[in-house]
């Protein structure tokens, strides 16, 4: 063979080659892309994922934040029922309690039946110990200063000395404080 031939034989063959290189390139640049995109899409994805993440952990934060308010409030509420509850009771029995007081005086005045005055005296002891055990505490009025956040004046009164003004000359009804809080006011006779 020439010298001709067999370059241009190796020129055909050369195109071909550079022919096959250039369309193999080119399926290179296809699948290059086409990996872009799915890896564009698979950020995409994982974006998402993480957002989604990231909301179910606040959606599940500000539950669990919800859930301890709640707890805390009904904790909170069950005292505050129960408290009243206790109060309630214990200041119906406030009444009974004054009667005892006045019948313990109206035997003591009277010269009947020892026993009547003993039992009386008996009944009532009980019963405050029982809700001096439940925190009722009896507001001492007599002889004080008139203070309003224990006491609640019924009328004014001529002091009869100086050092009486302005301080509780007699007690109309007991006061009483249960927990330290006040159940009931005193009701009593200021001097002037």
């Amino acid at each position: 063979m020439s010298e001709k031939k067999k370059k241009d034989t190796e020129n055909i063959i050369d195109s071909k080659k550079l022919a096959a290189l250039e369309a193999r390139l080119e399926g290179l640049k296809e699948e290059l892309e086409e990996a872009k995109s799915a890896a564009a899409e698979a950020d995409k994805k994982v974006e998402e994922a993480q957002k989604n993440a990231s909301d179910t952990k606040s959606d599940y934060l500000r539950l669990m934040a919800e859930f301890d308010t709640f707890r805390r409030r009904t904790a909170e509420e069950k005292l505050a029922l129960v408290g009243s509850a206790s109060a309630d009771t214990i200041k119906g029995l406030l009444p009974i309690l004054d009667d005892c007081e006045i019948a313990l005086d109206n035997l003591e005045k009277s010269s009947d039946s020892e026993s009547a005055k003993e039992g009386t005296k008996m009944i009532f002891g009980k019963l405050t110990a029982y809700l001096k055990g439940k925190g009722l505490e009896r507001i001492e009025a007599k002889g004080q200063d008139f203070d309003t956040e224990l006491h609640e004046a019924v009328t004014t009164f001529p002091a009869p000395s100086d050092e009486l003004k302005g301080k509780v000359i007699d007690v109309v009804q007991t006061g009483y404080t249960l927990g330290g809080k006040v159940l009931r006011y005193a009701k009593v006779v200021v001097g002037a």
